[in-house]
């Protein structure tokens, strides 16, 4: 009898996989998720987030949703430090409690990759 259990990183791209797909979902339930990709100077940007030429939540969904979906759908690591929170609560200040749930996600997310072995 061969007794099979699952790699941690497995387990762990199953939990991101999920937390990406939870990310992607709140955009576009609290209607941050944009039809219109921005041009692609724009992804360029050099800076972090991308801060000087896109939204917070076009970074989102433009630049980190697709890198971590490639990791994790080529088996490459997944980064092991993140911190999309603090530049969170700063750029989405204006809305309030409206975003606390996309908060959450992102603190999640967050401590997850940051706390994979």
């Amino acid at each position: 009898m061969v007794n099979w259990r699952p790699h941690s990183e497995d387990i762990m791209s199953e939990v991101v996989k999920s937390l990406l797909i939870q990310l992607e979902t709140e955009l576009k339930h609290q209607q941050l998720w944009s039809a219109v990709p921005p041009a692609e100077p724009a992804l360029a940007s050099p800076y972090p987030f991308c801060c000087d030429t896109l939204r917070l939540e076009q970074w989102l969904q433009f630049v980190f949703l697709p890198k971590l979906w490639i990791l994790i759908e080529t088996g490459q690591p997944l980064p092991a430090k993140v911190s999309v929170l603090p530049y969170a609560e700063e750029a989405f200040k204006a809305q309030g409690q409206q975003l606390q749930p996309l908060m959450r996600l992102i603190k999640q997310i967050d401590s997850t990759l940051t706390a994979q072995p």
